[in-house]
């Protein structure tokens, strides 16, 4: 009762200025709110159950179809001559089920810095021109694009060479997407566990053109905690002044291996798939849990001869599953 009158007392010495529940801003509009995510399949994991299931596999089989079922970013990486083609057809696909498709698009000159998903475009000009053919495909249609995984953060962190050109490029990128007006696009940010300082990378954010995102991209391919990347995503959020964001919760259910160097992030034993997709979050800004990495599809090679980057790994798959 004390702090009840407590209360009333200051609320009458500071007057009619003073902030109301009712005064109260409202809550963030999440733009991704309702939407139901696309499930291109087959796919690999579909028809890896379907290998288990007719060999006698069941649990493994189950274990497997989980991950095929779920919505999961198709990759656009440049390594396929008709990305176009392949583009109109997922959007065609996702429009005939009234699903928004999840894409991610990973060409950016210079990729991973060498390391084991190296590649990417030869050069400015043919990034132009292959994300103009994506973006004309994409032009008009539903959907949710991850733009360059990796690729800001790596900037931030000197490995990329001059930073301003690779920023430059994801400006225009975002702008050649952002000119669909039903395109959500959401620049990749890197994890919680890599640019410590948030002003330093909101700066390089904007360089690449974020304002003209929806937001910014968390964890992709990544095994951070969810409440980890919440956390770091809302102190980015507020250094960008409010800026949205998504995070791949994917294969990040037990969390990040304790090693450092690449043996932390590189096809890690003992992890474990995350919460499935949804843009039912409950957490102001953050719009969307995504699957943007297939549970099973490798890292590389790891310095241990696992699969190439992107190849299917099912054994790495049935360890995410707990098998």
């Amino acid at each position: 009762m004390r702090r009840i009158a407590a209360g009333l007392l200051a609320a009458a010495l500071l007057g009619p200025a003073a902030c109301t529940p009712a005064d109260d801003p409202a809550p963030p509009v999440n733009p991704l709110a309702g939407v139901s995510f696309f499930v291109s399949a087959p796919n690999v994991a579909t028809r890896q159950a379907d290998a288990y299931a007719a060999g006698g596999r069941a649990e493994d089989a189950a274990a497997i179809r989980h991950i095929g079922e779920q919505p999961t970013a198709v990759w656009f990486t440049g390594a396929a001559p008709d990305t176009a083609t392949r583009a109109a057809t997922l959007v065609a696909d996702a429009r005939a089920a009234g699903r928004m498709p999840v894409i991610a698009v990973y060409h950016i000159p210079g990729r991973d810095c060498g390391s084991f998903s190296a590649g990417g475009a030869s050069g400015a000009d043919e990034y132009r021109a292959w994300i103009g053919a994506l973006a004309g495909a994409l032009a008009g249609e539903p959907v949710l694009i991850v733009l360059e995984p990796d690729a800001v953060a790596q900037a931030v962190d000197g490995c990329a060479g001059p930073p301003a050109e690779r920023y430059a490029l994801l400006a225009a990128a975002v702008g050649a997407f952002a000119a669909n007006p039903r395109a959500h696009v959401y620049l990749d940010a890197g994890n919680a566990s890599w640019i410590a300082d948030h002003a330093r990378l909101a700066d390089a954010l904007r360089a690449a053109g974020i304002d003209r995102a929806a937001g910014f991209a968390l964890n992709v391919s990544n095994f951070e905690t969810t409440e980890a990347s919440v956390a770091y995503g809302t102190r980015l959020s507020e250094a960008l002044g409010g800026a949205h964001f998504v995070i791949d919760t994917s294969r990040n259910g037990n969390g990040p291996h304790r090693a450092t160097g690449v043996a932390r992030w590189c096809n890690p034993p003992g992890r474990a798939i995350g919460a499935s997709p949804t843009t039912d979050t409950g957490v102001p800004r953050l719009d969307a849990l995504l699957w943007v990495k297939r549970p099973g599809e490798s890292d590389g090679e790891c310095d241990r001869g696992d699969p190439p980057a992107g190849a299917w790994f099912p054994e790495y798959a049935l360890s995410l599953s707990g098998r």
